[in-house]
């Protein structure tokens, strides 16, 4: 049946921004833990970390600016991770929406 098919494929797809969104607000997050803790910022892991942020938190970088830089971007790191946790959200459930219903067999 070709609506099942597609349900699947569309709740699949679903599942994959959603945990593809979370993955990178969760990796956002450990930037800002980074950063507040000061971690050494030659580290490999810290790195990452931050290539991520400067990827995909871009839009919140420097959009506070509290007088502790460390505070400014630990608050600009949660809202760039709460944003991508949010948008994933609401992508996944409007995918979930557009798949096909199943009919039930009589």
């Amino acid at each position: 049946m070709v609506t099942a098919g597609a349900a699947r494929v569309l709740t699949l797809l679903a599942t994959i921004v959603r945990v593809v969104c979370s993955i990178i607000a969760g990796l956002i997050v450990i930037h800002a833990v980074f950063v507040l803790f000061e971690a050494n910022p030659a580290n490999l892991l810290v790195e990452f970390t931050a290539g991520v942020r400067d990827t995909f938190g871009w839009f919140t970088k420097n959009l506070f600016a509290p007088s502790d830089p460390k505070i400014a971007e630990a608050i600009n790191d949660g809202l760039a991770a709460l944003i991508w946790v949010v948008v994933g959200s609401l992508v996944s459930k409007l995918l979930v929406r557009a798949a096909p219903a199943s009919k039930a067999k009589a």
